[in-house]
């Protein structure tokens, strides 16, 4: 079991090498945070010069993690670069030729400098470094490799907590349903007492029912207060829990949907039984179930 909020962080940095730019000497940093959320969400910020790889640490992360709402940030320090400046010779001498032609003709006296030159769109393009850009992209998935197995070590310790609480709150619904179980008999007794009590009230000494009408109506309110069928269930919803417990992977979504299986049942025992001592029961049956709600939805 595992939880869905943890944070991850790990740095990494490249030798230097010789590329296009020159010696190079590349580092990177990664956080990824992740908490709560129905699905998986993902919030990718890399350096722009690696932007183009933000497909491809996207997949990484989804191979990673099923659910949770994901923040991975990437930044990077140092002076490498992952492009080289090439100097488009031909296009500089098209501006001076046409700067001189503009002179002329204005009638000024030309004063065209090399910075002036260089300042003119496409003197200097960009072009990538291929081989720097493949020792990026590299340590792009070495950094966010290492900051998603801190986030996942951190996740797990906080799954086992979680998986410790949640066996604390199913002992606990474990622990109400069979005083439930136990109290139902002296209900349904009591049901039945005050139902011969009633009918001798209103029929007094000189009319009685036959006893087969009298047998008929008390079987149909032992089965009108009847929770067996619930308690039994309540209680293979419980094994589940263990099993779901100790199970690896991602869980959260059947917890999910067991506890709204507790609370199903919890409100059919509170709508069918008349007693105060269950209705009590049933109000802390709920408060447990709503606690192992809440830790739920804290689990991947």
């Amino acid at each position: 079991m595992r939880s869905m909020t943890g944070l991850g962080a790990a740095s990494r940095s490249a030798a230097k090498g010789k590329g296009k730019s020159g010696a190079q000497a590349l580092a990177l940093s990664a956080e990824v945070r992740s908490v709560n959320h129905k699905f998986l969400q993902l919030k990718l910020r890399l350096p722009s010069e690696l932007a183009l790889l933000e497909p491809e640490v996207e997949a990484l992360v989804r191979k990673r993690l099923e659910r949770g709402s994901v923040t991975l940030n990437v930044s990077s320090h140092g002076a490498a670069q992952l492009s080289a400046l090439a100097l488009d010779v031909g296009v500089a001498r098209s501006y001076h030729a046409q700067l001189l032609e503009l002179a002329r003709e204005l009638g000024l006296e030309p004063k065209i400098g090399l910075e002036d030159l260089a300042k003119l769109p496409g003197v200097f393009a960009s072009e990538p470094d291929s081989k720097a850009m493949q020792q990026g992209r590299k340590l792009l998935l070495e950094v966010v490799e290492a900051a998603l197995d801190n986030l996942e070590e951190m996740r797990e310790r906080e799954g086992q907590a979680l998986a410790r609480d949640l066996a604390k709150h199913g002992a606990q619904i474990a622990r109400i349903a069979a005083q439930i179980r136990t109290r139902m008999p002296l209900v349904v007794k009591g049901h039945q007492d005050n139902l011969r009590k009633r009918v001798a009230e209103l029929l007094g000494e000189k009319a009685a029912l036959a006893p087969a009408d009298v047998a008929r109506e008390i079987a149909l309110l032992a089965d009108r207060l009847d929770v067996t069928e619930e308690i039994t269930r309540l209680e293979s919803h419980l094994a589940q829990l263990q099993v779901l417990c100790a199970k690896n992977g991602s869980v959260g979504r059947q917890l999910d949907f067991l506890v709204q299986e507790f609370l199903r049942e919890a409100n059919t025992i509170g709508s069918k039984c008349n007693d105060a001592q269950v209705a009590h029961a049933v109000v802390e049956l709920k408060t447990s179930i709503e606690r192992l709600r809440e830790q739920v939805q804290n689990v991947e």
